[in-house]
């Protein structure tokens, strides 16, 4: 095995350091102590063993227990009279004991860092006894550090910010590293600092670890960001000693060092005049390389993300009446350091120049808002009140007006193209709507895209034309026993019109029943009447129900009137005078009838109905045929179809017999709700009449059944298809008859006639490939 000079020196130094423990044990077992000790039989005057400490090397990696010490007494004459015993940390797991000679080894690998010491307690006991001949005693066993552990930075990696432009030695940050082995045992944890990356911008205490700038005038704008690399190794540093790293950024953080300056003397920007108030002329930025609150310039408004100043409208633009505007833009720093006054004003000049551009503008009206008053009583054709409005621009174009509909639906109001005079065009009324807002708007006559708005609010004026009437649906009640005098209802009236001094109304019964004997009127002056009794009494029998005409005036000018009739009504009441009934019928049974008696009546007639309802059912019946008969079902209904029919599989074709026979002997009272039986007679013989004629007879002749008929529904349901008519050369041509008259006529003739009718000639044919024989 070959040793470099760094390993040659670690066993050296672990060699003596081993020797020189072994002596001190040994030195440590001859010494004594004297302490009483008392046994049986026996008389001590002194302790004969006491030790202190033993002293064990960590990490020791040989093959053989390593010697810790030897435990000896003064009583043992070497004769194996005398055995030793260990006892706590670590006995007999770590630390064993030779109990003839009290020699003490250790077993395992020991390691400072996971425990420093260990307390184990000995005993010397007679062999043959088992009695102990010394005092049990208690001792420590030391773990001996090495250099087995390398320093850590355990806060790193560091981040670290400095003020660029900053002088020699200004502290940036203090890094610190660890050392786990004994910091009071030999230089295993004693640490110095070095700086292995970050020359020569930065340095480092080789004691404290505080790191330092090292250079002057470091600029931010040149270089913002270092990444220094620091080792601590312990051993003060010497050879041999472990090492350990830990990396530190390191940013400058801005200064204002830099001034402000705009990169041209001069800027210019053309703006239309429509453009609205707030919004962005232009965006001007002034170079300074510093950043935040160190770049903050402009006294405009600043973008505070970009640094731009802008410039933005504070009041509209008219091209007619300034084309351009010059602006002198300032950029200066808000945050100055007098330490860099001397490279220069800390500010800059330049100038804006903005250019108005002519735009087309909508026509503009006199005033925002116009505001008129009518009449409602005013005629059609009435002047309400004029708008005007010019063309801004210096072409002055003619302007011509219209009403927006969407703001007057009803068409009330016209205005003059020309002029802007506005009119009534309907009669208005007030009650409807009190106030019109309408949209007014003026063109230009050479662009009528360029519209501009006017608004109109026209109030409409009152006038006396409504007539005054009931507040409200009076339900008037008074008690047969009502007493002369007696208040039955309070009544006031309601007026639409809306007149400056108030409604005023008057009440008074009309001339027709100013002098009846049942009910009178007092107006009570403030827009209301009380309805009196004149009479003792009321009855129900004699005349249950009232009706009193009331007349009411208005105080308009001219006044108006109306006659409103008020009903009262005569009630049963309590003796409170609270209605209990007001329903005259009552009293119109005979005396004496009970309820019993009313119900028993109304059982019969029920039970009458019943029977009569029965009695019509059942002979309805009778009417009606028992047997339906699917394959004589005929339907009347006339369905128009195109179509030329399948041949006889078509089973949905109409059978055309029915309208060629008109000698069918019908029933006139067959119902045309059931299915009707129809006798088929032999095919008779058809006159050779016009095919109109034929529709006619049977159309008319349906009509004249469902006239007569008093059980058919209404005969409403006709329709009608097309008919080629009775003059076919092929005459008929169902199979029905031919089959049953057993006819020896030669139908070959049919394969002439073309595809269509080449099932037929299939059918009856004599041909080799004719189905049927």
């Amino acid at each position: 095995m070959k040793f470099g000079k760094v390993e040659f020196c670690h066993f050296l130094q672990i060699l003596a350091l081993f020797l020189c423990l072994s002596g001190m044990n040994q030195a440590e077992l001859s010494r004594s102590k004297s302490k009483p000790y008392f046994q049986s039989g026996r008389t001590r005057t002194k302790r004969s063993w006491v030790w202190n400490q033993f002293f064990v090397l960590e990490e020791y990696m040989g093959t053989d227990p390593l010697y810790v010490g030897k435990l000896h007494s003064d009583v043992d004459k070497g004769d194996g009279s005398i055995k030793y015993i260990l006892s706590g940390e670590g006995a007999s797991s770590i630390f064993i004991i030779d109990e003839n000679t009290g020699d003490i080894h250790a077993t395992k690998r020991l390691d400072r860092e996971e425990q420093a010491y260990y307390t184990l307690r000995a005993q010397a006991l007679d062999r043959l006894t088992n009695k102990p001949v010394e005092p049990e005693s208690e001792f420590v066993i030391k773990i001996q550090d090495i250099n087995d552990n390398e320093p850590k930075f355990l806060d790193g990696p560091y981040t670290a910010g400095v003020p660029e432009m900053s002088p020699v030695g200004t502290s940036v940050v203090q890094v610190t590293a660890t050392d786990a082995d004994d910091p009071t045992y030999g230089n295993s944890a004693r640490v110095v600092y070095s700086i292995l990356q970050g020359q020569p911008y930065f340095s480092v205490e080789p004691k404290t670890g505080v790191i330092k700038t090292a250079l002057p005038n470091m600029d931010r704008e040149a270089k913002d960001q270092y990444l220094l690399v620091i080792q601590a190794k312990d051993m003060v540093g010497q050879n041999g000693g472990l090492s350990g790293t830990t990396s530190v950024t390191v940013t400058l953080t801005d200064v204002n060092d830099n001034p402000p300056r705009f990169p041209r003397r001069s800027y210019q920007y053309n703006v239309p005049e429509s453009l609205p108030v707030a919004s962005v002329v232009a965006r001007i930025k002034a170079a300074d390389a510093d950043v935040g609150p160190n770049a903050e310039m402009f006294k405009i408004s600043v973008d505070k993300d970009t640094q731009e100043g802008i410039i933005t409208i504070q009041k509209e633009l008219d091209f007619e009446a300034k084309t351009s505007y010059t602006l002198r833009i300032e950029a200066a720093n808000m945050h100055v350091d007098p330490r860099f006054l001397s490279l220069g004003p800390f500010s800059d000049m330049t100038t804006v120049k903005i250019i108005v551009e002519d735009v087309d503008e909508p026509p503009v009206f006199t005033s925002r808002l116009y505001s008129m008053v009518v009449s409602e009583a005013a005629k059609v054709g009435t002047i309400i009140g004029t708008v005007a409005a010019h063309d801004p621009d210096a072409s002055n174009s003619p302007v011509r007006y219209s009403i927006d509909r969407n703001t007057d639906l009803e068409r009330y109001f016209n205005i003059d193209a020309n002029s802007g005079v506005i009119t009534t065009a309907k009669s208005l009324d007030r009650e409807t709507n009190a106030v019109h807002n309408i949209t007014v708007l003026a063109m230009e006559s050479q662009n009528p895209a360029q519209i501009g708005r006017g608004y109109v609010a026209i109030t409409i004026l009152d006038i006396n034309d409504n007539a005054p009437e009931f507040a409200m649906e009076y339900e008037t009640t008074v008690c047969e026993n009502a007493q002369p005098g007696q208040v039955i209802q309070k009544i006031s009236a309601i007026d639409k019109d809306d007149p400056p001094n108030g409604h005023q109304f008057y009440f008074s019964l009309t001339a027709e029943a100013a002098n009846n004997h049942n009910f009178t009127l007092q107006d009570n002056k403030d827009n209301t009447a009380t309805v009196l009794t004149r009479r003792n009494g009321f009855r129900r029998q004699e005349q249950s129900v009232f009706y009193l005409p009331i007349f009411i005036v208005d105080s308009g000018s001219p006044s108006l009137s109306s006659t409103n009739t008020l009903t009262i009504r005569v009630c049963d009441c309590d003796a409170d005078g609270i209605a209990q009934t007001c329903n005259a019928e009552a009293y119109i049974l005979p005396a004496g009838l009970s309820t019993g008696a009313l119900i028993a009546i109304l059982a019969c007639v029920l039970t009458l109905l019943v029977l009569v309802l029965l009695i019509v059912t059942m002979r309805r019946r009778k009417k009606e045929p028992l047997i339906f008969d699917e394959e004589r079902d005929i339907r009347e209904n006339i369905v128009r179809y195109d179509d030329e029919g399948g041949g006889e599989e078509d089973t949905e074709a109409f059978d055309m017999a029915a309208l060629r026979n008109l000698n069918i002997i019908r029933d006139t009272k067959t119902r045309r709700d059931v299915t009707p039986e129809i006798q088929f007679l032999s095919r008779p013989t058809f006159k050779s009449i016009p095919d109109n004629v034929i529709f006619r007879e049977f159309i008319w002749e349906r009509l004249k059944e469902a006239d007569v008929d008093p059980c058919a529904p209404p005969y409403d349901s006709l329709q009608t298809y097309a008919f080629e008519g009775n003059g076919s050369v092929a005459e008929l041509l169902s199979s029905l008859d031919s089959i049953s008259s057993n006819s020896d006529q030669n139908y070959d003739y049919l394969s002439d006639w073309g595809p269509r009718f080449k099932r037929l000639a299939d059918m009856y044919g004599t041909g080799p490939d004719c189905l049927y024989s």
